[in-house]
């Protein structure tokens, strides 16, 4: 009875000071919701069960080096390392094609799904902050070209007449922005999940 009147934030401070038996009430306290949690977005008893002890070494290794503070609740932060990891285990399983350096793959077609749920659609928001983010490392004559394309939705004609080059320069500084973009990805071993 006495476990079950102990606060999550006073067992911390046990952990913390070197009593293991807390972080054992702790888990037993909030297995069932945290694995179901997990199961709810995975489907897999296994990858459930990794991703789960996963998130308890990852709770333990923030709680030994002094990294957890209190201002939140324990659950709410436990919940919010299970889903950093059930993201980090879609985007490492799902991920898109390989580049064929045919020029058919557009890196783009993962950013215009409306059938997303939510799980995918937070995958789908940190893709299209990391896709602007590579962007951003173009050339900027090839970036311009490029926002005006994708993201602007302009012709190459329209392109052209705005920067004020031939249609075939503005092609051209296309080919090379998604040429540089897979060269930065392939290089730095990003994944894109789609």
């Amino acid at each position: 009875m006495e476990e079950m009147l102990t606060t999550d934030a006073t067992l911390v401070s046990s952990y913390i000071k070197g009593d293991e038996s807390a972080l054992s009430i702790l888990i037993s306290r909030h297995q069932q919701r945290v694995y179901s949690f997990i199961y709810s977005k995975v489907y897999d008893r296994d990858v459930t069960e990794d991703i789960f002890q996963d998130t308890f070494i990852k709770v333990i290794r923030t709680l030994k080096r002094g990294g957890y503070n209190e201002e939140g609740k324990f659950l709410p932060w436990v919940m919010r390392i299970s889903h950093n990891l059930v993201i980090d285990h879609f985007r490492k399983n799902k991920r898109m094609p390989k580049f064929d350096n045919t020029g058919d793959f557009n890196i783009f077609s993962v950013l215009g799904d409306p059938d997303l749920n939510a799980e995918k659609r937070i995958i789908k928001d940190q893709v299209e902050e990391d896709v602007r983010k590579l962007i951003d490392e173009l050339p900027e004559d090839q970036r311009d070209v490029l926002v005006m394309r994708i993201y602007k939705d302009m012709s190459f004609k329209e392109i052209a007449e705005r920067t004020d080059v031939s249609i075939n320069t503005a092609l051209g500084r296309m080919r090379y922005a998604l040429i540089n973009l897979r060269k930065v990805i392939e290089k730095n071993n990003i994944v894109l999940t789609n």
